[in-house]
């Protein structure tokens, strides 16, 4: 059973940045996809960016490209979202999301769906506030 975590969350002030990070076990795959998705009280959940480790692929939303990176380190298994100059809309819970298999859709690009995600964390919170 796959189990993520994760955690970094927290309280910070507009501009300012944090890194989360989500840490896997029990992962059979050799090969796989990780997203971090965020949702605000009220709103839809959004995936912010993905990575996968077969090759060097990761995606980003145009509301965090340039802010935010994703990056991971397969010898700990944990994919980190580095978020810097953070706004006041960046404010949400953050989830990770793993499966299996390559990040892009049929053509190669994008990302995938996050009903295609088969194994989610319990999330973590962050606070942009002034």
């Amino acid at each position: 059973q796959v189990q993520l975590v994760e955690s970094g969350g927290g309280s910070v002030q507009p501009g300012g940045s944090l890194r989360l990070s989500c840490a896997a076990s029990g992962n059979p795959y050799a090969y796989y996809c990780v997203g971090w998705f965020r949702q605000a009280p009220g709103k839809e959940r959004e995936e912010v960016a993905s990575i996968y480790n077969g090759y060097d692929y990761t995606w980003y939303a145009d509301s965090v490209k340039g802010r935010f990176t994703i990056s991971q380190d397969n010898a700990k298994n944990t994919v980190y979202l580095q978020m810097d100059n953070l706004k006041s809309e960046d404010t949400a819970m953050y989830y990770c999301a793993a499966v299996g298999g390559v990040c892009s859709g049929p053509d190669g690009t994008g990302t995938l769906p996050d009903s295609d995600y088969a194994y989610w964390g319990q999330g973590t919170q962050v606070t942009v506030s002034s």
